[in-house]
C-alpha cells in the first residue's frame, strides 16, 4: 500500500496532554512550552480549553494563554503556527473569539455511557449542543474540528461498533467540521480494529478530513497509526513526551508522545517540517517542570 509523503501533527500536550497531569502549571510555562514547540516546526497546537476551572483546573487561564500567544506576532508570522482552543459550549465559543484562538474543537463520542459520563448528556444531544457553536463560528469563518473519543472501545460499554463511530463523524463531517480526529480513548485498538473502523468511517468522511488520536495504554499507538498511514491518513494527533490521557476514562495513560511519531516517519522518509531533536529537547524540559518522567520510547533511548 502507498504511504502519505507528508504528514500533519497535530500536537495535543498542551491541552489534552496537561489536563490530565497532577501538577498545574503556570501561564508563562504552558506559553513558553507552546512558543517552544511552535519554533520546533509544528504548525497546529492545542493552546488549551474553555472549560470550568471547577472541572479542569489545569486549563485555568487559558485566556490569557492565547492573549500571551497572539501578542506574539513575530512568532505566528515567522512559523505560521496557528493556535487551537476546546470549546464545549457557546460561553466557550465566545471566549475563544475574544481571545483570538485560530481554531476551535468540539467533541462528542461513539460510546452513550461514555457521552453520559463525560459531558452529561445523550451523543445526540451533545451534537445538538454543537448547532449553536457552529453556526456563530462559520459566520466569522473560524475553522471548527470535531473530536469523536472511544472510537474502538469504551470503558463502560466494551467493543464499540464501527457504524456508530461513523455515524457520529458523519455528523460531526456534514455540519461544517473540516476535520474529524478519531480518538482512541482507552487505547485498546489494534491495527485490525482500527482498520475496520476507518474502513466505515472513510465510506462517510473523505479520508483527507480524518484524523487519528491514539493513547498508548497497551502499547498500540504506534502500530495503530501505521495501520492507519496504510489507508491514507495524512493527519496525526500526538503529545510531547506522552502528556496526559483522559480523566474519564479509567485506565488512560498519556497520548502517544510526538517525538516517537516523528522518530517513525523520520524512519520512513515520511515529511513533516518537525524537528525532532528540538521536541526531544522541549519533553525532557516540559517533564523535569511537572516532575515525572517522559513516557517518549525515543526521548528516553537519547
Amino acid at each position: 500500500m502507498s504511504l502519505p509523503s507528508s504528514v500533519e501533527i497535530i500536537e495535543v500536550g498542551p491541552r489534552d496532554g496537561l489536563q490530565n497531569e497532577k501538577k498545574t502549571l503556570s501561564v508563562e510555562l504552558r506559553v513558553e512550552l507552546i512558543e517552544r514547540l511552535a519554533k520546533a516546526g509544528l504548525k497546529k497546537i492545542e493552546a488549551g480549553s474553555f472549560v470550568s476551572p471547577k472541572w479542569v483546573p489545569q486549563m485555568a487561564g487559558t485566556d490569557l494563554v492565547l492573549d500571551k500567544l497572539n501578542g506574539n506576532q513575530s512568532l505566528m508570522l515567522d512559523t505560521g503556527v496557528r493556535y487551537a482552543a476546546l470549546t464545549p459550549n457557546l460561553k466557550g465559543l465566545e471566549g475563544a473569539i475574544q481571545h483570538r484562538a485560530g481554531e476551535v474543537a468540539i467533541f462528542s463520542a461513539a460510546s452513550e455511557s461514555f457521552t453520559q459520563k463525560n459531558i452529561n448528556c445523550s451523543i445526540k444531544e451533545s451534537l445538538q449542543r454543537f448547532d449553536a457553536i457552529m453556526a456563530q463560528a462559520q459566520q466569522i469563518n473560524l475553522p471548527v474540528r470535531g473530536y469523536v473519543s472511544t472510537i474502538v472501545g469504551c470503558p463502560y460499554e466494551g467493543d464499540i461498533d464501527p457504524l456508530k463511530v461513523a455515524e457520529v463523524a458523519k455528523h460531526l463531517y456534514q455540519m461544517g467540521c473540516y476535520e474529524v480526529s478519531l480518538g482512541d480513548t482507552i487505547g485498546v485498538g489494534t491495527p485490525l480494529t482500527f482498520k475496520r473502523m476507518l474502513e466505515a468511517v472513510m465510506k462517510e468522511v473523505p479520508v483527507n478530513k480524518l484524523a487519528v488520536h491514539c493513547h498508548n495504554t497497551y502499547g498500540q499507538a504506534l502500530a495503530n497509526i501505521y495501520a492507519s498511514l496504510q489507508l491514507g491518513i495524512s493527519k496525526i494527533d500526538s503529545a510531547v513526551a506522552g502528556l496526559g490521557g483522559c480523566p474519564y476514562a479509567k485506565g488512560a495513560s498519556g497520548n502517544i508522545a510526538t517525538e516517537d511519531v516523528l522518530f517513525m516517519l523520520n524512519g520512513m522518509n515520511i515529511q513533516t517540517g518537525v524537528n525532532l531533536d528540538e521536541v526531544v529537547e522541549i519533553g525532557h524540559w516540559i517533564c523535569n517542570e511537572l516532575g515525572r518522567d517522559s513516557q517518549s520510547k525515543v526521548a528516553l533511548a537519547r
